[in-house]
């Protein structure tokens, strides 16, 4: 295997082992003598002789096969139906600039190309050469291709018309490149495949009404943001489902649930909740979102329920968390600047915040994790919809300024630009909403930029 083979699989490593069924391949690697038998025997004894080591053994292993070991690979994964994973190498292995061997032709097979008059035969062809004192002026010789006894006897020189003038380079200016978008969302290495139709699941857990001994209100509007929401992912190729008004246990199950499926299929994850929220402590993620029975579920340890032990057909992959609750009980009066947009002059009479004061003692029934063992997380974005520690706001009719502007930008620019760059355009726009500010942020632990499919 060339280096550059060696070095797509080290960069593809982590969703091998993450989705690599070896035990589906072992025949296939056989009958194509990428394995002996006792290769594979030592493979399925590695480590613990679980699957994940297996698989990570295999891709170790499959460095020191031959030059066309990945190519053979990749059969053997079409062979036993893993086409998502299949189909992931070979389009990483064509933007490396690799050719799979049949589609290069031998060149004994090619036939002489003429270039010249048409209507010549190979009898009439003779040796045409140019004297080097020759002047290279308007009627220039043809070039012949081919070999030298297939070589035109009679030819007349054509007139080569001056080349079409080459575009102008725009050197580093990429914001006049309308094809850069295109160029990077099939770079693997760049940015994320998310080929898969459907693309992935998408959770969205609404709470709406709250038991009346838990102290919190009812959430009016936020069977807007989830009715939005619903329409937007289906139009991103997402499988949506929808959980309303559960308790902080119910929530868990729920994710936990979501957590247990098999993602090796697709290609992203999505949580949104609507809810309730407070401050939280933490070591990872702030905040925490309520359930209806007012005990408290932190982000971080919804968060960690995707991670690499808990969701194992998720590695590798994005899982984005979308969260409308607040951060706290602060409230944003911003500060004076040269005004720039009419929106911050509207009226706040019809909106709520989601705030919950912060309570460290025995509020919640869900205790927050106090110490954290857990692996670093990777391919990970939660996003806020407001600061940590301030209120979020929301609308009564139209719903939460988060959710709305959310909708409208996905609707609009998820088309042409990746996911951190709508979610800076979504934080500008709810910045300059209403008389009491906010501002959405996010944890961005994404390895390469995500385009959505639309």
């Amino acid at each position: 295997m060339d280096e550059a083979d060696r070095q797509l699989l080290r960069r593809c490593r982590v969703r091998l082992v993450g989705e690599l069924q070896v035990a589906e391949l072992w025949d296939a690697l056989l009958s194509r003598e990428l394995f002996t038998r006792d290769m594979i025997e030592d493979i399925q004894q590695a480590g613990s002789g679980s699957r994940r080591d297996q698989a990570r053994q295999l891709v170790t292993d499959l460095e020191t096969r031959g030059r066309q070991a990945l190519p053979l690979f990749i059969s053997c994964l079409e062979d036993t139906g893993q086409d998502t994973l299949a189909s992931f190498l070979r389009i990483s292995r064509q933007a490396a600039g690799k050719q799979d061997p049949e589609a290069v032709k031998p060149l004994d097979h090619l036939v002489p190309v003429v270039l010249g008059p048409i209507g010549l035969t190979p009898k009439e062809q003779r040796v045409v050469k140019l004297e080097p004192s020759q002047p290279a002026q308007g009627n220039l010789t043809p070039v012949v291709l081919g070999p030298e006894e297939l070589w035109p006897a009679r030819l007349r020189p054509e007139v080569l018309r001056p080349e079409t003038p080459r575009p102008v380079d725009i050197g580093s200016d990429r914001s006049h490149d309308a094809c850069a978008p295109e160029k990077i969302k099939g770079h693997a290495d760049m940015a994320y495949i998310l080929d898969a139709d459907p693309c992935g699941h998408c959770l969205i857990i609404n709470n709406v009404n709250f038991h009346p001994s838990s102290g919190l209100s009812t959430r009016t509007g936020s069977n807007v943001d989830c009715e939005k929401l619903q329409h937007r992912f289906r139009w991103l190729h997402f499988m949506v489902e929808v959980k309303n008004d559960l308790t902080a246990k119910k929530m868990v199950a729920a994710l936990v649930e979501m957590a247990q499926r098999d993602h090796r299929a697709l290609d992203c994850f999505v949580v949104v909740i609507l809810s309730h929220g407070c401050q939280a402590s933490h070591l990872q993620f702030p905040g925490a979102v309520y359930g209806t029975d007012g005990c408290a579920v932190s982000i971080e340890k919804i968060v960690n329920i995707f991670n690499g032990t808990g969701c194992p057909s998720l590695g590798g992959k994005p899982k984005l968390f979308f969260i409308q609750a607040c951060g706290g009980e602060q409230k944003d009066h911003g500060f004076e600047v040269a005004c720039t947009s009419s929106q911050g002059k509207a009226s706040d009479s019809d909106s709520e915040p989601d705030a919950v004061p912060y309570q460290e003692g025995p509020r919640t029934c869900d205790q927050l994790d106090a110490v954290s063992s857990l692996p670093t997380p990777s391919d990970i974005l939660v996003s806020y919809s407001t600061f940590p520690g301030f209120v979020s706001w929301r609308d009564k009719k139209s719903g939460s300024w988060y959710i709305e502007t959310l909708d409208g930008i996905l609707g609009q620019w998820a088309r042409s630009e990746d996911l951190q760059s709508l979610l800076l355009r979504v934080a500008n726009a709810v910045s300059e909403k209403g008389i009491y500010k906010q501002i959405p942020g996010c944890f961005n632990f994404l390895r390469k930029k995500l385009f959505f499919r639309t």
